[in-house]
């Protein structure tokens, strides 16, 4: 195996005549004849664009004097689960949930997915309206249904959490349900919004296939617990159905507010943590590019390199101030949950084709930020603040999804925009004066923050960029604490808080892999 760090190679990986000039460079960096090598295969893709040399790097397998192994067939195989087996309810069908039950079927469990929302096809209508009508579906929308918020908001795979478990896994699970092969070579894989909905599909049909059951339209309504009420007995659902198990794996998401409210009337232990909020920040495309491969506005992108990306980070006052989930070729969408609330996300499709790039723009809160709504909300005190966030740019909008917005330039200068840059976002913005609605910690922290970002990537700020509020759901303001032995919550047994809505992961993968160990520790218990 050997890494070889030219665009050369690309080149020539992406043009089938040149095949015969790369094999010779493979031999001569091997020291062996070209005749000598009979295979070659591709195992990691990733580019170095940190100097104005390009570097794209490959790592690649090459068989000398006899063709490699075959590759792995991954192929979606589970057990079929015993009448007798443990039976986990798993609240939510994002990538937690669906993980959870893959790996509850493979250790003889039953999994029964609950999901208030649809399946990913009949979802996909229902996001009509909200793109048209600015009206919301509000148990199927962008952030519930089959698929969780990452199904139609752009399916990113990068993820440092690396020792939380077997990231590969997940890929390969993904590639064995239809995602491209290419999930497992890039060093930032992506799906995409266009591809996921038939990935997501093919899982759950995997779950029924083995004897599991999934239920849409099955929205948690009441905590079924034991007399004394310290163990778990199962979940009942608004239309009246009882589901009883012999555990529950909390997998909601960051937005199912509901069960907060839920969890907070049957007075069971939550705690408050940091999240973030902001804006979306939006660029044209080709800004980016220019900016991050080191070229002149105006230059074609060469086509070996992908949409340019980039992270920025910086702590201002003891608040955290950093780029989200950064959609290279994206669109800003309107993930609101409630009618009387605006939400803004981004996504991009498996090509990254579309003109504008966009990125949260957001600043840590901490518990004492959200003070003010102690009084009233009590530990759902942060979730109050994202909410009055979320309508006052409903008003601020004007309505019909219409989201508020502010030229970056001007964002920077406290002034209002006479005029505002185009966007992806299809409903629409009206130009608020950004500065002077959101909270002042957060606007003097991000303006701070968005000039030292302009002093290291020269042109970042600029009238062709714009902000539009409010990105509000990057975590859950909430953590369900679960003992570290055996992860069910500390008063409750067989209640099992899992991944992004319980505060543990941040991430397809990283509630993937929560999701699997809670599976797990729900199998042993």
């Amino acid at each position: 195996m050997k890494r070889i760090e030219t665009t050369d190679i690309i080149l020539a990986l992406e043009k089938s005549e040149d095949q015969d000039a790369w094999r010779k460079k493979c031999a001569r960096k091997l020291r062996v004849h070209p005749k000598q090598i009979k295979q070659m295969r591709l195992m990691k893709h990733s580019i170095d664009a940190r100097q104005k040399e390009i570097k794209v790097q490959l790592r690649i397998e090459v068989g000398v004097e006899m063709p490699l192994p075959p590759e792995p067939d991954y192929t979606a195989s589970y057990p079929q689960v015993p009448e007798s087996g443990r039976r986990m309810i798993i609240i939510g069908c994002g990538p937690a949930g669906m993980f959870a039950a893959l790996r509850a079927i493979e250790l003889g469990c039953k999994p029964i997915v609950l999901e208030r929302g649809k399946d990913a096809s009949a979802r996909r209508f229902d996001l009509g309206p909200i793109m048209r009508e600015g009206r919301v579906i509000e148990d199927s929308n962008y952030c519930f249904g089959e698929g969780g918020a990452g199904t139609f908001s752009d399916g990113k795979l990068y993820t440092r959490a690396t020792k939380r478990g077997p990231v590969r896994d997940v890929y390969e699970t993904f590639v064995a349900h239809g995602a491209p092969r290419r999930i497992l070579t890039d060093a930032h894989p992506h799906i995409g919004s266009n591809l996921l909905p038939n990935v997501v599909k093919a899982i759950r049909g995997s779950i029924l296939e083995a004897g599991g059951e999934v239920h849409f339209g099955a929205k948690v309504s009441q905590l079924l617990r034991s007399d004394d009420g310290r163990k778990m007995a199962g979940v009942a659902t608004a239309d009246g159905r009882e589901f009883l198990g012999d555990a529950v794996i909390l997998a909601t998401g960051h937005s199912a507010r509901d069960i907060y409210e839920i969890l907070a009337k049957e007075k069971i232990l939550m705690e408050k943590k940091t999240f973030a909020v902001g804006v979306r920040i939006e660029h044209p495309q080709p800004l980016i590019d220019s900016i991050q491969y080191h070229y002149q506005r105006g230059t074609e992108r060469p086509r070996i390199l992908p949409a340019a990306s980039y992270r920025l980070a910086c702590k201002i006052g003891g608040r955290g101030v950093h780029s989200f989930c950064m959609c290279p070729g994206g669109f800003i969408v309107p993930a609101a949950t409630e009618n009387d609330e605006v939400v803004v996300n981004g996504m991009s499709l498996s090509r990254r084709d579309s003109p504008y790039a966009n990125s949260g723009m957001v600043v840590s809160v901490e518990p004492e930020d959200t003070a003010d709504f102690d009084a009233k909300y009590g530990i759902l005190a942060g979730v109050a603040f994202q909410k009055s966030l979320e309508v006052l740019a409903s008003q601020l909008g004007g309505g019909m999804q219409k989201a508020p917005g502010q030229r970056v330039t001007d964002f920077l200068a406290a002034r209002t925009s006479s005029d505002l840059p185009g966007t992806s976002y299809f409903p629409g913005t009206t130009s608020t004066p950004l500065h002077e609605v959101m909270p002042e910690f957060i606007v003097s922290r991000m303006q701070e923050g968005l000039r030292r970002f302009g002093h290291g990537m020269k042109g970042y700020i600029t009238e062709e960029a714009g902000l539009i509020g409010f990105e509000t759901r990057t975590s859950s303001p909430l953590r369900v604490p679960r003992q570290e032995n055996n992860l069910q919550h500390p008063d409750v047994a067989g209640l099992y808080p899992c991944a992004e809505g319980a505060g543990y992961a941040g991430g397809i993968i990283s509630a993937a892999l929560d999701g699997m160990k809670c599976a797990e520790a729900a199998a042993r218990a």
